[in-house]
């Protein structure tokens, strides 16, 4: 039997010929992948939306300064303006003076402007400004716009930011109907409250509860003190108030995950996360402040058994705005610690809310909880969190807590003669951008004003621009050293 040879074989038609490769062609070819980060300085650096941010404020606190803004039509304080404008950007509410006497109704409008662009996020107004100027991102700057906000895809971005600021319209217009039918329809909130003067009330007030702010034109002599003191027995219009403010400090998100999705099983792990930890902030909330609140004649010790109840309600759902319907100054003083713990920690990621976030606390929380169980993984609701995932959570909460000693040190410099709780509460309220006050921010010097000022920007574009960062450089280490135990504790 014959063996055929190459030569001998003949192809025929439809045969497929696969050419052996020379010795030279199998030589391995080198090359270099370049690793990319989000750069500290640049077009596509986070820290430009911080600029963008800041150079609103400024514009801002300019505008507020020119005469025919305030009351007196006179050239206001710099630093006043740029105080009221910082507080109005960063959603925080705390004022040198009273909203409604200090300013005309175009300066109010400017304020409500201010909150409104500050409130729909970081990461949102960003696309937003970039839209009204008609400008295109590249893709690396919506990659990280879609950090901010949960979401990596580059054909989504787009469509969550218009998503987001559609959403933001419909809830304060919605707000607005609701607080005029309230206020107006059923019956005068005050005594001489006009048509015109009942629509723009009603729509300052909504835009300011859904951003969180805090800010009030409200007249106090006529509604029966500062603030939402007047409506304090209001179960309605607390309720449309609270509604907002909920709904502006849960984000877009976790809203959209949980009206998309049936069951709780099907809710993605940050929902779950954000859900459980709001039910926490606001039980907690509502223990503290109705227990330690309940015989004091200077808050709620003298309202019946459903004030109180609705009082304390209210107070846990605000934590994150700064409306008031008690004088802070003479909260308990076990009850202004608990409140400063929740004026920390804040809202949800992507939020209108500021401080070191809901989320991030709760992958503290499953960390830590998992390290006292001898536990090396942080797992929950049948999900593992990853490890760079808690490494951010304590970074942020370790860099916020920093941040808050660090202007706290830098408020008793400038104006050492405050009283220290008093001066603490500011400025975790100012971090927190909640704007409640224990009295103290009209009595604060320039320089003060300055700190609480800075307190809160880093509160509010603080947590999140260095979670960026982090996100932006992240690369996985190609040289592993010999690890060394330290001691902990």
């Amino acid at each position: 039997m014959s063996v055929m040879s190459q030569k001998d074989y003949v192809l025929k038609p439809g045969d497929k010929v696969i050419r052996r490769p020379s010795s030279s062609e199998l030589s391995p070819i080198a090359t270099h992948i370049e690793h990319r980060r989000v750069p500290i300085r640049g077009a596509t650096s986070p820290m430009v939306l911080v600029y963008s941010f800041f150079a609103v404020a400024v514009v801002g606190a300019l505008l507020l300064s020119m005469p025919a803004m305030n009351s007196t039509h006179h050239f206001l304080s710099p630093i006043e303006t740029f105080f009221t404008s910082v507080s109005a950007m960063t959603g925080t509410g705390l004022v040198v003076s009273d909203t409604r006497e200090a300013f005309t109704g175009l300066g109010q409008a400017v304020i409500a402007g201010l909150i409104f662009v500050g409130g729909l996020g970081f990461m949102t107004g960003a696309a937003a400004l970039l839209f009204l100027m008609g400008r295109r991102s590249s893709m690396q700057a919506r990659l990280v716009i879609g950090a901010g906000l949960d979401d990596s895809r580059l054909g989504r971005v787009a469509t969550l930011a218009k998503g987001i600021i559609l959403m933001a319209v419909l809830v304060q217009l919605a707000g607005a109907v609701f607080l005029f039918v309230r206020w107006y329809l059923v019956g005068p909130a005050w005594e001489g409250l006009s048509v015109g003067e009942a629509i723009w009330q009603s729509i300052f007030t909504s835009v300011s509860s859904f951003n969180n702010a805090g800010f009030d034109i409200i007249p106090d002599e006529l509604a029966g003190g500062s603030s939402l003191t007047g409506f304090a027995n209001d179960i309605p219009t607390l309720l449309i108030i609270g509604v907002l403010i909920l709904a502006g400090s849960t984000s877009y998100a976790v809203l959209a995950n949980v009206t998309r999705v049936r069951g709780w099983r099907k809710l993605t792990l940050d929902t779950k996360l954000v859900l459980l930890g709001i039910g926490l902030m606001l039980l907690i909330g509502f223990l503290a402040f109705l227990i330690s609140e309940w015989n004091n004649p200077r808050t709620i010790g003298d309202e019946t058994l459903a004030g109180k109840l609705t009082q304390s309600t209210f107070h846990s759902v605000n934590r994150t705005s700064g409306f008031s319907t008690v004088d802070y100054g003479q909260l308990d003083s076990a009850n202004t610690s608990v409140t400063t713990g929740l004026m920390f920690v804040g809202g949800v990621s992507a939020s209108t809310a500021a401080g070191i976030k809901v989320n991030t606390l709760m992958v503290i929380g499953v960390a830590t909880y998992a390290m006292l169980g001898g536990r090396q993984r942080a797992k929950i609701f049948g999900r593992e969190i990853p490890r760079i995932n808690v490494m951010r959570a304590f970074t942020v909460g370790a860099a916020g807590a920093a941040a808050v000693l660090i202007l706290v040190i830098a408020l008793f410099t400038v104006q050492p003669e405050l009283e220290y709780k008093m001066a603490v509460f500011e400025i975790i309220s100012a971090f927190g951008t909640v704007g409640w006050s224990a009295g103290i921010t009209s009595s604060l010097n320039d320089a003060a004003l300055t700190v609480v000022s800075m307190t809160m920007f880093v509160g509010r574009f603080g947590p999140l621009t260095i979670a960026l960062f982090m996100a932006g450089r992240e690369r996985e280490s190609l040289v592993k050293y010999p690890q060394e135990r330290v001691r902990i504790g």
